[in-house]
């Protein structure tokens, strides 16, 4: 199968500077700049859900509502999957 719009597989340094229109469906549309990734703002995100979730999880537990309880720890347990993969692309060299 033959690639519509390059020859060559990409560099280590094109990644490092990071890809434009990765992931954006809607890159170029309209004349709009394309969009780079946002590492950074979701590695915040993911840290503060992290700890919201942990700290609303021991409240409940502590009240004795259990299904909130798990419902909080499986949410507080899948940012912190989220987290991990966001700081390994980021340490990779990923610009965001």
């Amino acid at each position: 199968m033959e690639r519509p719009e390059r020859q060559r597989p990409r560099t280590r340094e094109e990644y490092a500077r990071g890809l434009p229109g990765y992931h954006d469906p809607t890159a170029g549309f309209g004349g709009a700049a394309p969009a780079y990734s946002a590492l950074t703002l979701r590695i915040v995100l993911a840290a503060i859900t992290v700890v919201l979730c942990a700290g609303a999880a021991v409240l409940f537990a502590v009240n004795g509502i259990v299904w909130a309880t798990v419902l909080l720890c499986v949410l507080a347990v899948g940012m912190a999957v989220d987290l991990g993969w966001v700081i390994h692309r980021k340490r990779r060299g990923e610009p965001g």
